[in-house]
């Protein structure tokens, strides 16, 4: 039988041709049935979207927190929570009546890691007017996906191309466009947030799951890494289409379903992630 071995401190299976593939999927599901559940959700910066049962409002305050979705948790939260105090109950109402004086005046005090008042203040603008134009951000992206038959990254371009365009202003940090080759994990969350529907992704946006990709994370990059599907060593965009292809043969309609329960293993402080790992490929391997 296939033996485990580590690799720098990674662990890796014998090869991935040695995992039974079948045999992973019901270990996934399994996962899925036993952790994907709100009480696994803090601390993640998801929580604050289930305050918003309008779509128009949540996709808004969405973005917002996605975008912010960097560093340390609990500062994730904390300049989050800022932001949507801001923008009030409303977030939507918020945008509908800004101008760039109001916004640079309400996030003058605001900073958040490498993340300026002035940068927020610039996203919002460029919010306003896309919301604006197309009335929800949903509208936006459904049109780039049609232009694109469906291929998220062209579209993701799109999307960002035009908030950017409304802003007056690029955020290669805040809102990074996938052309030039970035993972684009926290945007790449945002739209699994917005699209899939279960009890922990509130979803909202009539959009098929099976367009999305995986969201690469150092989390879900080294459990990847652990299970064999993966050996590159960046967590780039190549990588992130690489793991979805391999979860979308086993979960076609819905290759992001996964996601939350095994990037637990590196979140949960109950959880040793390499052991984890471990077991499933023991579990699985032919």
């Amino acid at each position: 039988m296939p033996t485990l071995r580590r690799d720098k401190g990674r662990l890796l299976t014998a090869g991935l041709d040695h995992i039974n593939k079948q045999k992973l999927k019901a270990e996934l599901e399994n996962l899925y049935e036993r952790m994907n559940k709100r009480e696994f959700v803090h601390p993640d910066p998801l929580e604050l979207l289930y305050d918003y049962n309008d779509i128009r409002e949540r996709e808004i305050a969405g973005l917002v927190v996605s975008c912010l979705a960097y560093g340390n948790v609990t500062q994730i939260l904390k300049s989050s929570k800022k932001v949507l105090h801001i923008l009030g109950s409303s977030p939507l109402s918020y945008l509908a009546n800004l101008d760039g004086k109001k916004a640079y005046g309400d996030f003058k005090d605001f900073k958040h890691r490498f993340t300026t008042g002035d940068e927020m203040a610039q996203l919002l603008v460029g919010l306003s007017g896309t919301i604006k134009k197309y009335e929800t951000l949903e509208n936006l992206i459904s049109e780039k996906l049609e232009g694109s038959n469906n291929n998220l990254i062209p579209a993701l371009t799109g999307f960002v191309d035009e908030i950017c365009r409304h802003s007056g202003c690029g955020f290669p940090h805040l809102l990074p466009n996938p052309i030039n080759g970035s993972a684009c994990k926290r945007l790449l969350l945002y739209f699994k947030w917005m699209v899939r529907h279960d009890d922990v992704d509130p979803g909202g946006w009539n959009i098929s799951p099976s367009t999305l990709l995986i969201p690469v994370d150092r989390h879900m990059h080294k459990i990847a890494c652990g299970l064999g599907i993966t050996q590159k060593k960046s967590a780039n965009l190549k990588t992130a289409i690489e793991i979805t292809d391999y979860f979308r043969s086993i979960s076609p309609d819905d290759p992001t379903k996964y996601d939350f329960v095994l990037t637990r293993f590196g979140i949960r402080k109950e959880f040793d992630r390499d052991e984890e790992v471990k077991a499933i490929c023991e579990k699985c391997l032919d």
